[in-house]
């Protein structure tokens, strides 16, 4: 740990140090004087550059209706920018209270302290499944810790990484404006045998689906006859791929999943039908 925190000051000194000074509050106030990677409980303090910060909360289009968690809040800069440059709410959850005061009081010199609150929490402890938005800023084992709680979180929640990944679970867009950002979406746990109605002009059908994260493939089956789906995709709870009806036309399949159930729309050349399914 002690090496990763030594990587990330360095990694942090050279794509920090000119945005650090853009901000008068990162210099602290005259309660509290933060100072550039000071230590922390699992990670040291390296504010996230402004031009990323505001990338990062594009990528995931972030507005007025979302609610914005910023797990390591820090001096607050993200959930501040989320507020006031985007119009969410947001929570920031820091460990170090000094730090997660100062945070609040720059919210409440932003303006938006009525939109931003932080949190003296643990990220570890503290209940950020009503988030819409996740962005955070730690070292990868920290992520690899947090994927199993992020992955339960409502399919369709975007979740925004300054710097590292979250292992094997892939990236749906990679950031570049300097420093590296990577962006995720929540996907639905689609795995599994589906029977569905409507498709084929209205007729019955299985599908069968494999997963791994968002990245999904599977058969369909219709009148005992099966083939694999076409351009499969997952973003969240929305299901879509393609398939040839018994007269060889192309159809596209777009549905929601809600649990163990799905619904949506089947649209071939000159056919539509609502679609209906339930996991066996």
């Amino acid at each position: 740990m002690k090496f990763l925190k030594s990587w990330l000051l360095l990694i942090g000194l050279s794509l920090s140090v000119s945005s650090f000074a853009q901000f008068p509050a990162d210099v602290g106030d005259d309660k509290y004087q933060p100072r550039l990677g000071q230590e922390g409980k699992d990670v040291i303090w390296m504010p996230t550059g402004n031009e990323l910060v505001i990338q990062m909360l594009k990528t995931a289009k972030v507005g007025p209706n979302d609610l914005v968690y910023d797990l390591g809040a820090g001096d607050g800069k993200i959930a501040i920018a989320a507020a006031k440059e985007f119009g969410a709410r947001a929570i920031g959850i820091e460990f170090n209270p000094d730090m997660a005061a100062f945070a609040q009081r720059n919210a409440n010199r932003a303006g938006v302290g009525d939109r931003v609150k932080i949190i003296n929490g643990d990220i570890f402890k503290e209940d950020f499944s009503k988030a819409t938005v996740v962005t955070l800023y730690l070292l990868p084992d920290l992520n690899l810790r947090l994927r199993p709680t992020i992955l339960a979180m409502k399919p369709g929640t975007r979740v925004v990484s300054h710097a590292f990944t979250m292992g094997d679970w892939e990236a749906d867009k990679e950031i570049d404006v300097g420093s590296k950002g990577y962006y995720w979406v929540v996907p639905a746990n689609v795995a599994g045998e589906w029977q569905l109605d409507g498709v084929d002009v209205n007729g019955k059908g299985t599908l069968s689906l494999s997963q791994r994260y968002q990245r999904i493939g599977g058969n369909l089956t219709i009148n005992g006859k099966s083939q694999p789906i076409l351009n499969p995709t997952l973003e969240g709870d929305k299901l879509s791929f393609g398939y040839l009806d018994r007269k060889n036309n192309l159809h596209t399949v777009k549905v929601t999943v809600n649990g163990s159930q799905l619904k949506g729309e089947d649209k071939g050349s000159t056919t539509f039908a609502e679609v209906t399914g339930k996991r066996r």
